[in-house]
Parts: C-alpha cells; structure tokens; sequence
C-alpha cells in the first residue's frame, strides 16, 4: 500500500462544460432535482407515491397521519440533499439553496432530543429503535444523511444539518461499540460505514473513524449478530417473508479480511467495501486492503456485466456466482453500479493505479446512463442487456425488468442516486497528490487546481469519447506542477505533443503518462478510438457463440426501432467492417455503428412451433447505438449481445 493516497479536487474549482456529459449534467438543477422534489411531495401524475417529506412533517408533529413508504424512505431526501450540496458546490442558486434549507430546517424539527433521525421508527414504531438492525436500516439511512451534510457543508458553509448529523453520529457512537453496555451489532445494510469516515474527514474527530471500523471489523465475527437478533423475544420482523436468512446476502457471513469473492446484495457489498478500503489506508491495514484487492478482482474478473453493471439475480438483488451474467433477467442495479465506481476511485487513489479508473468510466458511461431518460423524468432501477417487452411479465421470473424507464418507484433508491452522482462527476476527473495532477476522466473542463507548490489554472478540452484527442493547458507559477495522464484499457498507443507538433517523452507506470515541466505548455493527446468486436469467456454461458461491440468506454446495443423486431434471429458478419457515422439529429447527436449481418428466414415456419427445416438466411445491416442511449424512443426490443456467424 501506498504511503500517500491521491485526493480529489473540490467540486468548487471544477466547471465542466463537455459535448458528451452537458446533456446530463445540465439536467440536474434544471430538472432532475426539481422533477425529484416534487415527486418526494407526491406531485408526479401517475407516479408511485413517495411520502418523503410527509413522513417529516408527521414525525415533526406539523401533520397527522401515518407513515407511509418503506423503511428506508428517508433516505431519498438525504440524497437529493447530497445532489443539491454537489449543484450548489459548481453554481449558485438562490432559490434552490432555500428549498434545501427548509428542508433542512424540517428535518431539524422531525431529530429526537437525543439526536435520533429517522420517521420509520419515530412515527410507526418507536420501542423498535436499535432492535432489528437486519432490517430495519437505521444505520443505513443515517449514513445519506451523513453524506449530504457533509457535501451542503462543503458547498455552502452552512452548519445546520451538519451539526444535525453530529448529534445523531454521537448517540451511534455512544450506542454501538465492542464497550460493556453497548449493542455489538452492525449494519445490516452497509452505508453509515463510509459515511462516518467522511465525517471525520470533515471534522476531524476520531471517534467518527473509530465507529466506522468497530462496524467493519465486528462484520461477520463470533455468532452471527443478526441470527441473534431473530432470537429475541422483542424481535419484530419488517420483511416477514425474508425470515429464512442467508447471512451471506448481508456480508456477514465471514470477518471481512476472510472474504475474497463478492457475496450476497451488491448494493450492501460495494458499499462496505468503499468503507474497508478507506479504513484500510487510514489504519495502514495491508491485511485489510489485500481482501479489497481480492474482492475487487472477483468483481470485473468473474461477476461484472460489460456495461460495468454488478449483481445478477433479480431476487434478492445479489451476486450470484462465478461467470453467472445472464442478459434477459439480470438486475444490475443502478445503485449497485454507482457503488462500484466509488470503489473503483478508491482504489485508484490509494495504488495509483489507472485500471481501476478504466472500470470506473465503463460504469459512468454506460449503466449510469442507462438509468435516466434524456428529459431526466423517468429512470431505470435495473439495467438489462436484454429486452423483449412481451415477456417482461409480472409474477414471472421477468417480473423485475421493465421496458420503459419509470416515473417513480416504491423504491426509489436510484432516481436521487443518479442525481448526486451526475452531480459530482467532477470527483472522478482528477486526482492529486503534492504537485502531480492525475487526469482519471477525459471530460472538458476548467479547473483551478491548489497544489503543494501553488496554484495551477488548468483547461482540458475534448470531443472524446467520439474522438481520441485531448488538449491540456495549464498556467501558473508552479514550476513544480506535473501531470499524470491516464492511459485507457482500450488504447494501444498514446502520443503526446506539443501545439508546434513536437513530441513530448513520457514514463509510463500503472498505466498513467507521467510528464513534468508542463506550466505554460499545451499538450496535445491524440490515441485512435476504434469499433470492435467483443467476446466474453466461455464460461459466460449467456454469452458464448455471441459478440458484442464496444468503442471506446463506450458499449452498443441494438434496438428494435433502428432494425427489426425479434433480435435474437440475426447474426453478425465479424468478418465484416464495422462503419461509424455521427448522426446529429439522433437523440442530441449520436455515433452510430453500421454492422454486416444475416437474420434467419422465418417464411416457411407458418405457425408451426417445431419443424426439420434446414436453415435459410437473408442478408441484412444493423444499427446499433450506445447502450446508455436506448428506450430514448419508445418500447421496443434490445440486445447487446448478439449470435456470431461463423
């Protein structure tokens, strides 16, 4: 393990201005947070209701009724506040600001005298407080909590929901813990672990850092705590049809430093894992951070979907087991993806090392993307590979994959995630360390970098991922300066100029250009971004016999709307060019591919369901799109990966 870990830059000095990520971006405060808050107020038409900020005013005493929603209901306005705080970080606006701040203010009024938050408990069941921590998700949901204050702190400077969280990070403290007299339990949805340690980052007070790895370590020790906890005489079950528990679906199931494949929800895994990896580096824990390498690998090496989406099963929402990546019934869950670049970027801080970053930005551009409609109103909590609209059936084993991206959920973890995701992108562009800039993301940008050394104004301007060019220019008094310029996954050779065309020498190390002397230069990055054709393992039963395509970071699909219907009888010609061509008026300006392929001819079948007709083939051509792009027009059919002729 590294002595220093890499930081990230404060979103403040970050002004993204990006052909391909504007459109999603610009999105947030002008509709996504608002399209969100009126659907936490119950004001979408046709939407499932949400309750969130009823449940407040009813836990505050400012209205009657009862409480309504999940559990974990609480948490959608906690991370709607996250991507308020991450907005306001990189533009100012007065109005927006007021709305968090009566939010803030209510939640203020809902919080315990002694610091407890959270409307479940406080309206529907009070004398269950701290009793069922498998299910209940106190801790989960304080730690949302815990992340919004800490990033409305950061972007405004207001204190009053940090403090808020302080007091409610105290009566944790003071309530768990390996101590006589304290409960030895643990999350039983990861989550406040990584948020203490942002805490404590902020603040500054151990004891933040300390909780966090009490509930780290205790994971998994001994007898299991959450088998214990059905024993009690007091338990009360949420989620009754849950009862048969598999311990392993919430990481308990071993001490964590012993687990070395990704086990059980993906949401509750990544999660924690953010969590082990942070306190691995704060307490030079190698033995820690060597199971963080292990879990990492099992994840992008045996267990990750191609669009750098985790979790197979639909039940459960879980990892399921080695080379077990099915298309048609995956879940893939948006949250489950967007933990897996907040592990990733952890890693990559701590080792330096860029392949993390490449999983990082196959998730960013494309199973991200997939979750939230172009217009920001509607959003995917699962993210298929595969879609035939008519048999994605309720009460069947399809029952959790939809065809159109939904107004609302129940469940409604994703919808705000996604928002304090696009919110913060600027997190994932850079790192630093001293007076060495990392650049991690090739997204157009102005920042003002604050280095050991000075100052450093630096503009990186980009067409990618259409294209492989990059410029850079950076100004300043800091003759210390140096840049450290990833080197994609996907490129086989980086060249790096001046803007007179002289070549400029670079070290290569972890798959970053490492370069110096470069304050009054611009540079110029150019490495070719070509089509091409992408098989998976053998063992991917789903996949075997089949191709998809990627360019770039970028992965493709093909719709129903741009070819035909019943995806599943063409073939593709790999033996073909793959043809590219931008079309300006799809969907905001679209890279489009063009594939050779044959689709079998159904004329002779009638309807017969059986027959010993030898197989006939017609010629045809395929457009296919990226994948973060499609259900932009309409239900139709969708595969990324498609039959090989051969």
């Amino acid at each position: 393990m590294n002595d220093t870990r890499l930081k990230s830059f404060n979103l403040k000095d970050i002004r993204i201005d990006d052909p391909f990520w504007n459109r999603y971006i610009a999105l947030v405060k002008d509709t996504i947070l608002p399209y969100q808050w009126d659907a936490m107020n119950d004001r979408i038409e046709g939407a499932a209701k949400s309750h969130c900020i009823e449940n407040f005013r009813i836990a505050a005493g400012e209205a009657e009724g009862e409480f309504g929603g999940m559990v974990f209901q609480d948490t959608d306005v906690a991370k709607w506040l996250e991507a308020v705080g991450y907005t306001l970080a990189g533009e100012l606006d007065e109005e927006l600001e007021k709305t968090a701040d009566e939010v803030i203010d209510l939640i203020g009024r809902a919080q315990g005298e002694d610091g407890y938050l959270n409307t479940y408990f406080t309206i529907k069941d009070p004398d269950q407080r701290w009793k069922n921590l498998r299910e209940g998700h106190e801790l989960y949901t304080a730690g949302h909590f815990i992340e919004a204050a800490v990033a409305y702190y950061e972007a405004t400077g207001k204190e009053k929901l940090l403090d808020i969280v302080k007091r409610f990070a105290d009566l944790i403290c003071e309530t768990f813990g390996p101590e006589e007299g304290k409960i030895h339990g643990y999350p039983g949805h990861q989550e406040v672990e990584l948020a203490l340690i942002r805490l404590y980052f902020v603040t500054n007070e151990k004891k933040y850092l300390d909780a966090a790895k009490y509930f780290i370590d205790a994971r998994g020790q001994g007898e299991n705590y959450f088998l214990k906890e059905l024993k009690q005489p007091d338990y009360k079950a949420i989620f009754p049809e849950l009862n048969e528990y598999d311990t392993s679906y919430s990481q308990s199931h071993l001490p964590v430093r012993q687990q070395e494949t990704a086990e059980g929800h993906a949401v509750r895994a990544v999660y924690m894992y953010c969590a082990m990896a942070d306190l691995a580096y704060e307490y030079k824990d190698q033995e820690l951070f060597d199971a963080c390498k292990k879990l990492w690998d099992n994840i992008v090496k045996k267990r990750m979907f191609i669009t750098g989406s985790i979790g197979s099963s639909g039940f459960l929402e879980r990892f399921t087991t080695d080379y077990d990546l099915p298309n048609d019934i995956n879940y893939s869950e948006t949250c489950a993806t967007i933990g897996l670049a907040l592990f990733g970027l952890r890693m990559g801080q701590i080792t330096k090392d860029a392949s993390y970053i490449d999983v990082v930005e196959r998730a960013l551009y494309n199973t991200l993307i997939s979750g939230i409609a172009q217009d920001g109103k509607s959003f995917f909590y699962v993210n298929p590979l595969e879609v035939w609209p008519d048999n994605c059936l309720e009460n069947t084993s399809r029952a959790h994959v939809k065809p159109i991206r939904q107004k609302w959920f129940g469940v409604a973890c994703c919808p705000p995630n996604i928002a304090r995701t696009l919110a913060s992108l600027g997190q994932y562009i850079y790192s630093y360390e001293k007076d060495t800039i990392y650049v991690n993301l090739f997204v157009s940008n102005d920042t003002k970098a604050k280095l050991e050394h000075g100052d450093v104004k630096l503009s990186l301007s980009t067409t990618y991922p259409n294209e492989g060019n990059v410029r850079i220019t950076l100004e300043g008094d800091n003759s210390e300066a140096k840049l450290a310029v990833r080197i994609p996954g996907f490129v086989k050779g980086m060249q790096i100029t001046t803007e007179t065309g002289e070549e400029v020498k670079y070290i290569e190390k972890n798959a970053y250009a490492y370069l110096d002397q470069v304050i009054g230069k611009t540079l110029i990055i150019t490495f070719p971004i070509k089509p091409k054709f992408v098989r998976a393992n053998p063992l991917v039963r789903a996949d075997a016999g089949k191709v998809c395509i990627e360019r770039g970071p970028i992965v493709y699909a093909f719709e129903e709307k741009d070819n035909e219907a019943n995806l599943s009888a063409f073939y593709l010609d790999t033996s073909k060019e793959i043809k590219e061509y931008l079309d300006e008026n799809l969907l905001g300006g679209t890279l489009v591919l063009e594939v050779e392929a044959k689709k079998i001819d159904d004329s002779k079948w009638d309807d017969e369901l059986y027959g010993d007709y030898e197989l006939q083939f017609v010629d045809k051509k395929l457009k296919a799109i990226p994948y973060g792009y499609w259900n932009n027009r309409g239900i139709g059919e969708m595969s990324v990966w498609m039959k090989e002729l051969v």
